[in-house]
């Protein structure tokens, strides 16, 4: 396994002059490649990750109701992609997968931002 990742560039094609969407300057001199090393001050971090299969609302009564082997339908369609949050912000959609008789998830679509 190698650290060397190319990050993407920071310009956005079809702004004016190639301006750097973070700093909103103008075009700025070549930067060398990034790679996975220029992150490595984030890289102990902790987040949290959160697989969404659907929602429901109900009543509190109805929650204390709820027992072992109780149905919940969700509002989500058996085949449609689930959400992935990391810290609460919708990051990807993806599908469950069972990898070694565990639950995990494939992303199949990155959301950029401003995109959900």
């Amino acid at each position: 396994m190698t650290d060397e990742v190319d990050l993407p560039d920071l310009t956005a094609e079809g702004t004016r002059g190639g301006q750097a969407l973070l700093t909103g300057d103008g075009p700025q001199e070549a930067e060398p490649k990034r790679s996975a090393q220029d992150l490595e001050a984030v890289f102990d971090v902790p987040v949290t990750v959160s697989a969404v299969l659907g929602k429901s609302s109900m009543e509190v009564s109805q929650l204390l109701k709820l027992g072992k082997g109780t149905i919940v339908e969700l509002d989500r369609k058996v085949g449609e992609a689930i959400d992935i949050y990391v810290n609460d912000r919708l990051v990807a959609r993806g599908e469950v997968v069972l990898v070694e008789e565990r639950l995990g998830v494939t992303m199949t679509e990155i959301i950029k931002a401003g995109q959900s």
